[in-house]
């Protein structure tokens, strides 16, 4: 179904994970540190990676932040720490969600299964979307405005694909929570904020300056898209 990658020191729980994980039809690979993990997860095309935040040569929120700068890869954080700030940071680095050791491989599988349903394209708009000049296609991960390029990360093409769907609807923060880590997950809204904030810049600099309107103590909708 998914090819995952394990990045564990204890070999225990990579053993635990890789049987839990091939149990329910995924294929796994594995890295035993931050530097292996993060070359590994560079170079290959997994669908999904279970990150250990602590781990050698590298932990794994500076591991995800350098992945960040490069790949979209959908990232699960596991942790001996359950601390809120924990979660946050885990998050607002780019991570999708977060499980604390001890864990229940079902459980986890349960919630890998949840990450790959958002990410890999189910219960997301079919074909290509447009709005004035912009054009959206979330099945290719393609974005452009009057022809120009746009890369967006998956998060950011989340909330533009919700926007665009139903482009006179305000969406609220709640929603726009939904859209992009499913309703189970708690996120800021600095966390939000900053996904809004690179969109509208990503767009600006596209020439796409008025994409998206604020509503204030509403939400956010689809702004015209004529351009500058």
């Amino acid at each position: 179904m998914a090819d995952i990658l394990i990045i564990e020191d204890d070999a225990q729980i990579r053993s635990v994970l890789r049987i839990a994980l091939k149990q329910a039809g995924h294929t796994t690979r594995e890295a035993g540190d931050g530097a292996e993990g993060l070359a590994k997860a560079l170079n290959g095309r997994d669908d999904l990676i279970i990150l250990d935040v602590g781990l050698p040569a590298m932990d794994g929120f500076e591991l995800c932040r350098r992945l960040r700068a490069e790949k979209d890869t959908p990232v699960l954080f596991l942790t001996a720490r359950d601390d809120e700030i924990d979660r946050i940071v885990g998050l607002e680095l780019g991570g999708d969600d977060y499980v604390a050791k001890p864990f229940s491989p079902r459980e986890l599988v349960a919630r890998v299964r949840a990450i790959l349903k958002r990410t890999q394209g189910q219960g997301r708009p079919n074909g290509t979307l447009w709005h004035g000049a912009l054009e959206l296609n979330p099945e290719r991960h393609l974005c452009r405005f009057d022809g120009l390029d746009v890369s967006l990360t998956q998060r950011e093409m989340a909330i533009l694909s919700l926007l665009m769907v139903r482009p006179e609807n305000v969406f609220s923060k709640p929603q726009l929570s939904d859209a992009v880590y499913g309703p189970v997950i708690h996120v800021s809204d600095r966390t939000l904020d900053s996904h809004l904030r690179n969109l509208r810049g990503k767009l600006r600099a596209a020439g796409a300056g008025d994409a998206i309107e604020t509503v204030h103590g509403v939400g956010v909708r689809m702004g015209p898209c004529r351009g500058e």
